[in-house]
């Protein structure tokens, strides 16, 4: 499903730190998609990250 074990599907783009956990973006290898993932200590999110048109990011 996620292609090679030595092959990260996942490449990250962006970190960010903040007061409360860290912003991350990544990008998914296979299909170019953008992925914004949150991380604090109450618990984590994960969203496709999307354009000022509200399309999904995808290069």
């Amino acid at each position: 499903m996620f292609g090679k074990k030595d092959e990260k599907r996942f490449e990250e783009t962006l970190v960010q730190h903040s007061q409360s956990g860290l912003i991350y973006t990544w990008r998914d290898r296979q299909t170019g998609v953008h992925y914004l993932y949150t991380w604090t200590a109450q618990g984590c999110a994960l969203t496709p990250l999307l354009d000022e048109n509200g399309k999904v990011v995808v290069d």
